[in-house]
């Protein structure tokens, strides 16, 4: 049973959340609060190690659905899953031993598509029809540590619009989607090359 300081931190990371529309760029130093707001239920555009990316938890469907909404792209298209650790990701798989196959090219931009543990509590379309699930670990500290705030996992896609190209920075975000979106800033990142998809 959820204890009442859990629900106070849940009502003022809702509140946050609201008021942070105000301003919707915030800095490393709040990567905290953004973790409390993302385990609410927010959706919040995020640095990965290669472009900027809207993420939200990916066992909660509204804020899953919302994400998909926001992105403009068919709801059957899947959406990756970060991760933390390994410890982290293998409660939702069905077999984690699997991952030591590839888990000397984490972190960095590989995406391993494996199959999620039947009780897994993911949500299409971050489980895909099939029951599988795409992950992969960031090479990236700040995002690292929001992820750490969450239990270790996120949803997340990049974030532009479907057709258009990714953001690179946090006032790209902010262009593309306005200001009720809230962006973590952790700088102008590279672009780099797309992941690499190995199905295992």
């Amino acid at each position: 049973m959820a204890s009442y300081r859990d629900a106070i931190v849940v009502v003022n990371a809702a509140r946050w959340a609201e008021q942070a529309v105000a301003v919707p760029i915030v800095g490393p130093e709040q990567a905290a609060e953004v973790a409390r707001a993302l385990c609410a239920g927010a959706i919040v555009a995020i640095p990965t190690d290669t472009v900027y990316g809207l993420a939200a938890l990916p066992t909660d469907a509204t804020a899953v659905a919302r994400l998909v909404e926001l992105k403009g792209r068919g709801a059957g298209q899947p959406i990756a899953m970060l991760f933390d650790s390994i410890e982290a990701v293998a409660p939702y798989l069905d077999d984690p031993a699997a991952l030591e196959r590839v888990r000397r090219f984490w972190p960095g931009a590989l995406t391993a598509v494996v199959r999620a543990k039947a009780d897994s509590n993911l949500v299409p379309p971050v489980i895909a029809e099939v029951g599988t699930v795409g992950i992969r670990q960031p090479d990236d500290e700040l995002l690292r540590r929001v992820l750490r705030g969450c239990g270790g996992v996120l949803a997340a896609t990049s974030a532009n619009r479907h057709d258009e190209p990714p953001a690179t920075s946090a006032e790209e975000v902010i262009e593309a989607f306005g200001e009720a979106l809230t962006v973590l800033d952790g700088g102008p990142r590279s672009g780099g090359l797309p992941s690499t998809v190995v199905d295992l």
